[in-house]
């Protein structure tokens, strides 16, 4: 499981939600070891705003299955990466297919991004209540360098 990108470990059931709803795109997905079932794991696939959850299982004989809807005939794969493979094709008795995978590398860069562009819109909503005519309390700046200090600090 380890080699697998998309494996996120022992994360709880509300975090591996949130990083997908995080990404919100339809069809992303990622693994996580199920909370409840040792050796049990958790394929988690968002779709239409809703996060489904099938466990994969390593079988007595080595292989591996999916927990897939009721009717669907259980099938048997050799490796991990083979059932991820099949289940990125239509049809397979999950929600969507698995189109878009959400790697905890990924995640991290997703979460720092969005960490920096809330710090600039913080710093642009403060740098936007000062104008010409409204200038930044205790300062007293020329209309053009109160300009030149408005642009900088949206700029960044």
């Amino acid at each position: 499981m380890e080699e697998l990108s998309v494996y996120h470990k022992a994360i709880g059931k509300e975090e591996g939600e949130r990083r997908l709803g995080q990404d919100g795109r339809e069809g992303c997905y990622l693994i996580r070891n199920s909370e409840t079932m040792p050796g049990v794991y958790c394929l988690c696939v968002l779709c239409k705003g809703f996060v489904y959850t099938y466990r994969l299982r390593l079988e007595v004989d080595g292989s591996w299955t999916a927990d897939t809807a009721d009717g669907v005939e259980k099938r048997h794969f050799r490796n991990i990466a083979n059932l991820i493979l099949a289940l990125q094709k239509p049809d397979q008795g999950i929600a969507i297919p698995l189109y878009f995978p959400v790697t905890p590398d990924r995640w991290s860069l997703a979460q720092k991004i969005r960490a920096e562009v809330t710090e600039k819109r913080e710093t642009m909503e403060v740098s936007s209540a000062y104008s010409e005519h409204n200038p930044p309390p205790g300062k007293r700046y020329s209309k053009i360098m109160l300009r030149y200090k408005i642009q900088c600090v949206k700029k960044k």
